[in-house]
């Protein structure tokens, strides 16, 4: 069985994006916690990660890092930024199904 994480990050709190989701994940990969993590931008983190400089350098640095980033393609139309996070090499898909079977088969999530 694959060691897999999820973590949903559904906030446009740059601290919580800094101290936990970038921090938790890149030191998961690092650490060898997991063996896959994947973060998922939902909600208001679309926003926050397509205008904030600061988030988009850290993005990078998780992507640097083998984390798999992903984003809910209904919540970056929403907000208009589709291409923005495109842009950044972020996989920008309809996620719904994902999460739901991500959850049916009980693998780790966290969600901030």
């Amino acid at each position: 069985m694959k060691n897999e994480l999820l973590i949903l990050w559904t906030n446009d709190n740059i601290g919580t994006a800094m101290n936990m989701v970038f921090m938790y994940a890149e030191n998961a990969m690092l650490n060898g916690w997991w063996n896959d993590v994947t973060v998922l931008i939902w909600g208001a983190s679309s926003k926050l990660s397509s205008e904030n400089e600061e988030i988009k350098n850290q993005i990078k640095v998780l992507k640097e890092n083998n984390i798999r980033v992903i984003a809910c393609k209904q919540c970056a139309l929403n907000y208009d930024v589709v291409d923005k996070l495109e842009e950044q090499d972020i996989e920008v898909f309809f996620t719904g199904e994902f999460l739901s079977d991500w959850i049916k088969k009980d693998k780790k999530l966290i969600t901030i």
